[in-house]
């Protein structure tokens, strides 16, 4: 299998090079650019499977493909426009959220070769997948949620949640007035019921506010800590993959 990941973080790429060769899969070329990657394809043979971060330094990587004609499987990696990828994760190709788990890129890889036909490769429709991206369907959001409260259910609106976080097996709501909620549902599930443009996943145990953050504080290893409003039972840390992603969405 010919496989070759696209990524402009060095430091991710060489980490997912890793985790693929614990999976013993061989990673033959690593590129970060769009630029680089055009040269590359017009050069080379194409691979069977491309790992693809989204947002490259140069631009979108979706140009690669307005410049050369690719037929290779494709996995993105990325943090980036989540919502919107959830609309073809279940077609020919998959996602993982940054920073990658080993356990979901096997199962990513599994996914991949049980749908290649032997002696074939996966083909993609670039074009579609560009218009899901870039501009999304407009779409409903959850605006409430459900709690188990004794014998009671109690609502909880979207907008009075500083942040959603994983504890113990457990999916918690910490709302506005210092309580905190279990919920019937993971963190994995809320990726596509969460407003993107409020809520983000800043690392693998917490989706935070952005109308509740009230600092942001630069962290060691080129990480950030949050500070929300009320919550405070735990640390909330931008994982450094997650960085770049996570001042793009502050914006």
């Amino acid at each position: 299998m010919n496989v070759i990941i696209i990524e402009d973080e060095k430091p991710a790429a060489r980490r997912l090079a890793r985790l693929l060769a614990a999976l013993n899969v061989d990673v033959s070329v690593m590129l970060h650019s769009v630029r680089e990657s055009i040269e590359w394809f017009q050069n080379n043979p194409h691979p069977d499977l491309i790992f693809l971060d989204i947002q490259l330094s140069d631009g979108l990587s979706f140009e690669i493909f307005e410049n050369v004609e690719v037929k290779s499987a494709i996995i993105f990696t990325t943090a980036y426009d989540e919502y919107a990828l959830q609309a073809f994760k279940l077609n020919s190709i998959d996602y993982l959220l940054k920073p990658i788990d080993d356990e979901e890129l096997e199962a990513a890889m599994k996914k991949y070769t049980g749908l290649k036909p032997v002696g074939q490769k996966l083909t993609l429709d670039f074009e579609d997948i560009k218009k899901l991206l870039v501009n999304p369907l407009e779409r409903e959001y959850k605006k409430r949620f459900t709690a188990r409260v004794g014998q009671h259910l109690k609502i909880i609106n979207a907008e009075e949640v500083e942040c959603f976080y994983s504890e113990n097996k457990g999916t918690y709501a910490a709302t506005i007035d210092g309580r905190n909620y279990l919920l019937e549902t993971t963190l994995e599930n809320l990726e596509s019921e969460l407003e993107p443009k409020i809520f983000f996943r800043v690392s693998r145990k917490f989706y935070v506010n952005i109308d509740h953050v009230k600092d942001i504080i630069s962290y060691t290893n080129s990480r950030l800590q949050i500070k929300l409003n009320r919550f405070s039972d735990q640390e909330i840390i931008v994982s450094r993959e997650r960085v770049k992603d996570f001042k793009l969405w502050l914006d």
